[in-house]
């Protein structure tokens, strides 16, 4: 017998257990999205964490594919600057060592780059190279305990985030300080940011400053889930 082989996002999408808000197409809350995403939230997020391999990697495009001017710049507030030389990233919460890095302490980590795509709620899509060190590394030398479950991102903005730890410390999770081969742009999120193939772009926050490791999901999970958005939000 014949099988066909259904791509993991077609098969969500056919099982009405998508992203609520991709498939509405749009940043903008609505009266369906706040009552059907929450509806569904709870088993949207144990199918797609059961379909989830928190190790297999996502395939990459060539360098030759990036598209230099597909990336949108989306704000939530305001755009912090943010001088690299004083920053610190904080790493914090259920942790046998917590952590206060320079970007010169970041930058002497393993540089990871991988060009992939980037996936906004709004529909619109970009083929990017991020270059940074990857989460998983960091959260190691944090030495997290072992009932750790979710990371806390908190930025300069006042933009916060949730991620299961699994996504956190997927291969191809980045904390990125390149885009595209050069610098990270401050309206990208400079000095770091997040950057994932498995995760909607509501989920890599921009300007990082802190990433708190805890056993169970904090009421406040993120920004725009706090608003009705999908809160697994996998790709």
């Amino acid at each position: 017998m014949n099988l066909i082989q259904i791509p993991r996002r077609r098969f969500l999408q056919l099982s009405g257990l998508s992203s609520i808000s991709l498939l509405l197409g749009g940043c903008g809350s609505s009266l369906f999205e706040d009552v059907v995403g929450k509806t569904f939230e709870p088993l949207n997020q144990t199918v797609e964490a059961l379909l989830f391999n928190p190790q297999k990697p996502v395939p990459e495009f060539p360098v030759s594919a990036i598209e230099p001017d597909a990336l949108l710049i989306n704000t939530f507030d305001f755009t912090p600057v943010i001088d690299p030389v004083t920053f610190r990233l904080t790493v914090d919460g259920e942790v046998n060592n917590p952590l206060n890095l320079s970007m010169a302490d970041i930058q002497q980590l393993p540089l990871t780059a991988m060009t992939i795509r980037h996936v906004c709620v709004e529909g619109w899509a970009a083929i990017v190279q991020w270059g940074g060190v990857r989460s998983r590394d960091i959260i190691a030398l944090a030495q997290p305990k072992g009932n750790v479950g979710y990371a806390y991102f908190k930025s300069a903005d006042g933009y916060y985030e949730s991620w299961d730890i699994a996504s956190a410390l997927h291969p191809q999770t980045l904390l990125a300080y390149q885009k595209n081969g050069q610098p990270l742009p401050v309206e990208n999120g400079a000095p770091l940011r997040l950057a994932s193939p498995i995760k909607l772009g509501y989920k890599q926050s921009k300007w990082v400053t802190r990433i708190t490791l805890v056993s169970h999901l904090l009421p406040a999970k993120g920004y725009w889930e706090d608003q009705g958005y999908e809160w697994y939000a996998g790709l």
